[in-house]
């Protein structure tokens, strides 16, 4: 019920951005959206010539939407900072530059995607939270860090592997099941908790078939795609492969 409030608000604070953006004759964009709030807006602003959807990079989880004044604009206000580390004396996570972050008291909404690679962090946000975060963001557990934009866009590398799972049906709480190794029963409730999402939709219902390449999301336990039926075992059970991010 939540999600759906807060859906309805997102909708229409979009709505307000796309009417601005045709009268003004303005490029307008949103603050970052996650996934399941990119799921849930592409229904109703959908991805056009005057609609995009941007994260910085290609491959970013985190996006915002953005509406063009015309086809030709190539308006964005995304931008990349970074900060070099040193982590021969202290390990940095990255619940640990989240944590910095939220002791700015700053929303989620207006950073996208930050990762650590190559002792750097990357962080991508807008042109105006760039200048508050490389004033104010100066240290993450202990270590002084410097952030400075940078004209580069870094791509964040997602590792994944592939594993194979048996399953009782294509229904997905057995396919939650398999992959939380727990009952059915027990994993139906997980489902009906919204603690599974499907292509970044919470769903409640336990008797949603899956097909293949469907993102199936498990809370607390991880992001899995579903690359379908290898073979049936003896028992009639369904031996499926998956693709694991790590």
């Amino acid at each position: 019920m939540n999600n759906a409030r807060e859906n309805e608000s997102l909708a229409a604070h979009l709505q307000d951005l796309k009417d601005k953006s045709e009268t003004w004759h303005r490029s307008l964009a949103s603050s970052f959206l996650n996934e399941e709030e990119q799921a849930a807006m592409q229904k109703l602003f959908p991805a056009s010539a005057l609609v995009r959807y941007d994260g910085g990079y290609p491959g970013a989880r985190k996006k915002k939407v953005i509406f063009l004044a015309d086809e030709e604009d190539d308006f964005s206000d995304i931008v990349c900072i970074q900060a070099e580390i040193d982590q021969r004396f202290r390990k940095i996570s990255h619940r640990d530059v989240l944590g910095a972050l939220m002791s700015l008291q700053i929303d989620r909404h207006s950073f996208g995607d930050f990762w650590i690679a190559d002792d750097h962090i990357y962080l991508y946000t807008s042109e105006t939270m760039a200048r508050f975060l490389i004033d104010n963001l100066i240290r993450v557990n202990q270590l002084s860090v410097s952030f400075s934009r940078t004209d580069e866009r870094p791509e964040q590398v997602f590792s994944s592997k592939r594993i194979q799972v048996v399953i009782a049906s294509e229904r997905l709480d057995a396919i939650v099941a398999g992959l939380v190794r727990c009952s059915r029963s027990e994993a139906k409730e997980m489902i009906r908790q919204g603690l599974v999402q499907v292509n970044h939709i919470t769903l409640e219902e336990p008797d949603y078939l899956a097909y293949n390449n469907v993102t199936i999301s498990i809370r607390k336990t991880g992001r899995f795609t579903y690359l379908g039926v290898l073979r049936k075992t003896r028992s009639d059970r369904i031996v499926a492969e998956f693709l694991q991010s790590t």
